[in-house]
């Protein structure tokens, strides 16, 4: 271990201060914090909570309604990242659908979508498009090469969602958050810069490596002692104020800012994404005539607590019992980043 770590395990393990709440929004930063034993490093008076920084599972109960709708009752090819097939739906999942004769199949990015819609025209190809901003510009591209190639056949159903007013419904509920590197690599460090003059929202981007989230942890700790309200990245080899003007024009060429909800968090205005009017004839929304279709979550499970920082995953009496990693009850226990599956893997 280098001098610099030694000095942040230092500053970690002596802190003594007044209880503090740090949220680490990203799911990666839950995942690989429990991995590498951080969380073991902290004294009783730091809470280091989870937030909405999954996409699978910020991801409504009523959009897999919706893609199960397409791929039974319109019999579309549905394409999807792999952890979206096992979220719960009000009545099943996307692999209760296939399980029915759904045609899903798991694709590594939105452009495979495209290449199977261009070898099977006569099949109705949807891509179902979730993510933040590190996600959305591939759909954008897929969206933008699809009409380039004069696909009739490709369409995206869209869920996608930008941090900004996510971080807005999130005031107050963390004395500081650590903000995904990698959204920060897209968007640039704006929108928390402005948190922080002008609500005095505190806030570290973090990268994902050992020594980055042990330092990214350090920081806060000490800016926080000194009672100001802080912005720093901490991720600057990847991370840079103006972000990727490449990606953000291309998102803001293909989609506009739309309401959105969010698992847990309700409709948050202004959070999504959506195809502009331009790129109508690939909105499977609009394609294939979807009436409206609002899904019900299962009582039982709280995921939307624990996105919020309310409560542990193993605050929720279904967890590890009725909802584990073979048979879950919410997304939380479902997908790579979840909470709930960090929390089941690791203690």
């Amino acid at each position: 271990m280098n001098e610099s770590m030694k000095r942040a395990r230092e500053i970690i393990t002596s802190y003594s201060g007044r209880p503090l709440r740090i949220m680490e929004v990203c799911g990666t930063h839950t995942h690989e914090i429990f991995r590498i034993g951080l969380r073991k490093l902290l004294p009783p008076q730091i809470d280091l909570i989870s937030g909405p920084g999954c996409p699978v599972c910020v991801t409504a109960v009523g959009f897999i309604d919706e893609a199960i709708w397409l791929a039974l009752e319109k019999q579309c090819i549905i394409c999807t990242f792999g952890d979206l097939i096992r979220v719960p739906g009000t009545e099943m999942s996307l692999a209760g659908a296939r399980a029915k004769g759904g045609d899903i199949r798991p694709v590594y990015s939105p452009l495979d979508a495209v290449t199977l819609a261009k070898e099977n025209p006569e099949k109705q190809v949807v891509f179902l498009a979730v993510g933040f901003e590190t996600t959305t510009p591939s759909a954008c591209l897929a969206a933008k090469q699809a009409k380039e190639a004069g696909l009739t056949n490709f369409s995206l159903l869209t869920a996608n969602k930008t941090m900004p007013n996510a971080y807005q419904a999130l005031v107050g509920s963390a004395d500081a958050f650590l903000y995904p590197g990698h959204v920060n690599a897209i968007t640039g460090n704006e929108t928390c810069i402005r948190l922080c003059e002008e609500q005095g929202v505190s806030g570290v981007v973090a990268g994902f490596t050992a020594s980055e989230l042990l330092t990214a942890l350090a920081v806060t700790i000490k800016l926080l002692e000194q009672g100001e309200p802080f912005f720093r990245n901490c991720y600057p080899r990847v991370v840079k104020d103006e972000g990727n003007p490449a990606a953000i024009a291309l998102m803001n060429a293909v989609m506009e800012p739309c309401d959105s909800e969010w698992r847990g968090l309700g409709m948050i205005p202004g959070s999504g994404m959506k195809l502009r009017a331009e790129y109508a004839d690939f909105d499977a929304r609009i394609k294939h005539n979807m009436p409206v279709i609002t899904g019900k979550p299962n009582p039982a499970c709280r995921c939307g607590d624990v996105l919020q920082g309310k409560i542990r995953p193993c605050d929720c009496k279904v967890f590890g019992k009725g909802c584990t990693p073979l048979h879950p009850v919410g997304a939380c226990m479902v997908s790579d980043e979840g909470a709930c599956a960090a929390y089941y893997q690791y203690s």
